[in-house]
């Protein structure tokens, strides 16, 4: 192996560890206590500790947050793909007036910042009984995730000769029928990779999810946000014990799609 080739094989693994090191830094301060985080820098901790994680995995005041998150994480995934799947459809396979306007504007809004909304969203889900409900925090978060969901299904859709639609209706497929059993198999990469966003957006959202919740369905961010206020100092262990429990769902996420993923940069229906 030449010295030029080891230099540029080098290179991805220093930028690996560069980007593992708060990673790791964060598990390493999870498995500490706050006196130890604040009286020395040691690379491992001096005296293992599992308290952080018996204190999120048995107080309900934290792991709560971890189930609000993943039950509205889940209703955004989902009711996100049900009301995508035909739209996308129909800007692929249809041609009408203001289609192409109407595509651009879906985009140009999920480009809008959350907290321009923030006062409408809290007013309205007042009038409506929607503050502190699961479903009214994934729907909001669904404003913002619909529309690029669209934009990945519709480029996976339009991958598909239309032949195919022709033949499953000479078949005797009704339109019901060849979407559930021709055309979601034919763009499972393109779902996984939709829900994959959608996931990344909705877990990691704060701020509507922060406002729209009071007490029974706060996510996890606003939770670990609370408590790192003004009491940071005293709770670094358990904040950071909070962070890397936050991570595993991501990671979980990431393992159940990463194949769809990447068969969907290969197919380059990621425009």
């Amino acid at each position: 192996m030449s010295k030029s080739h080891r230099k540029t094989s080098l290179v991805p693994l220093i930028y690996t560890l560069f980007l593992m090191l708060p990673i790791y830094w964060l598990i390493n301060m999870s498995f500490k206590t706050n006196l130890e985080i604040s009286a020395a820098f040691t690379l491992i901790p001096n005296k293992l500790t599992f308290e952080s994680y018996n204190t999120i995995f048995t107080d309900p005041s934290w792991y709560m947050g971890y189930v609000n998150s993943m039950i509205y994480v889940a209703l955004n995934i989902l009711i996100t793909i049900v009301v995508a799947l035909p739209a996308a459809y129909a800007f692929s396979r249809y041609r009408f007036l203001g289609a192409q306007q109407l595509f651009f504007w879906f985009l140009a809004f999920r480009m809008t910042p959350p907290v321009i909304l923030l006062i409408p969203f809290v007013q309205l889900y007042s009038s409506l009984g929607l503050i502190d409900k699961h479903i009214g925090v994934a729907l909001a978060h669904c404003l913002f995730t619909v529309p690029i969901t669209i934009w990945i299904l519709e480029g996976f859709i339009s991958s598909i000769p239309t032949e195919i639609d022709e033949t499953a209706k000479i078949d005797g497929y009704s339109f019901t029928g060849f979407f559930i059993k021709i055309l979601i198999p034919l763009i499972a990469p393109g779902i996984g990779v939709a829900a994959f966003f959608c996931f990344m957006y909705s877990w990691v959202e704060i701020l509507l999810a922060n406002a729209l919740t009071v007490v029974d369905t706060k996510p996890i961010g606003s939770i670990m946000t609370t408590a790192g206020g003004a009491f940071t100092f005293l709770n670094m262990s358990l904040l950071a014990a909070a962070s890397v429990v936050s991570i595993i769902p991501g990671v979980i996420m990431l393992l159940f799609v990463h194949k769809h993923i990447a068969k969907g940069f290969a197919l380059g229906q990621i425009k």
